[in-house]
């Protein structure tokens, strides 16, 4: 059975998923389908969404649909592709090593790296011990 990502084109959208999932992480991948590195992005996304489908929930953000505007300049937006976490509808930051903690720019190396990512924010949220 195929596990398919919604792609959302409208801010009500993004606002009903953002707050009416509780007690999940929300992960919104912002970019184009024609863009090559959104699609290797897709991919690892796709593979990983029914394995993160208990703690998660993964959707596609079309920065191209003219209804998104208020969102892709609201989260500043300025490299594709771009993926934003929410909790509860709280938008949760993040030190991945660059300068910006309010999202994941770029591509993961593999699936195994998203799914660490999504795992490390169930750990703040539930703040699990430290394991030395």
């Amino acid at each position: 059975m195929e596990y398919l990502l919604p792609t959302l084109r409208e801010k009500r959208e993004v606002d009903s998923l953002i707050r009416d999932t509780i007690d999940k992480v929300v992960v919104l991948r912002f970019g184009r389908s024609s863009d090559s590195v959104c699609l290797q992005l897709d991919d690892i996304l796709y593979k990983s969404a029914r394995d993160v489908s208990r703690f998660a929930t993964v959707a596609l953000v079309d920065v191209d649909s003219e209804k998104i505007q208020v969102y892709v300049k609201y989260f500043d937006i300025a490299f594709i592709p771009s993926t934003i976490f929410f909790f509860n509808a709280h938008h949760m930051k993040m030190d991945s090593g660059s300068a910006d903690h309010t999202k994941w720019v770029g591509t993961f190396q593999r699936k195994q790296d998203f799914v660490d990512v999504v795992e490390v924010f169930i750990c703040m949220i539930l703040e699990c011990p430290v394991k030395v």
